[in-house]
């Protein structure tokens, strides 16, 4: 679902807003329980084939939520900056909507090994060793992107 940003001249193009998400430590993913209880949780995440991956256990409030309803949404921020005595922050941020699912074999290691690059790129080898040892015990979740909103006061 899309809403209209209310400060329209803080829109960001596509183009800014994909710079952000690619290069944020982490986000936060925010689902929604059965019993309407909504749940954010910071995580860590790739970007591929437009579309957000990100890893987890085989378990977990945030699985039971997914099974649930599979909508969910994705914030990442980026750089801010707190301007005291304006009473203001410089601030930039995406937000995305889709739906996550999860993903198997091929897809599953390709994502595990974007994290990888992501986050561990001079562990190359030792990482996807490791990727191997927990094989079983990690999902692996894609996102894909319905509608995309980026913001910023510069």
């Amino acid at each position: 679902m899309h809403h209209e940003l209310r400060r329209n001249e803080r829109a960001l193009t596509e183009m800014e807003a994909r710079a952000i998400l690619e290069r944020g430590e982490y986000g936060i993913l925010s689902t929604c329980g059965s019993d309407g209880q909504p749940y954010g949780i910071p995580l860590s995440y790739c970007i591929e084939n437009d579309a957000i991956y990100f890893h987890c256990a085989v378990e977990g409030h945030k699985l039971n939520n997914i099974a649930a309803d599979t909508r969910v949404s994705f914030c990442v921020v980026g750089k801010t900056e707190v301007l005291p005595d304006q009473f203001a922050t410089r601030y930039e941020s995406v937000v995305i909507s889709g739906r996550a699912t999860e993903v198997y074999n091929e897809e599953k290691q390709r994502a595990l090994e974007g994290l990888l690059a992501k986050y561990s790129r001079e562990f190359l080898s030792s990482g996807l060793d490791y990727i191997k040892a927990k094989w079983a015990l990690t999902k692996v979740f894609k996102v894909s992107i319905e509608d995309q909103c980026g913001k910023a006061r510069r």
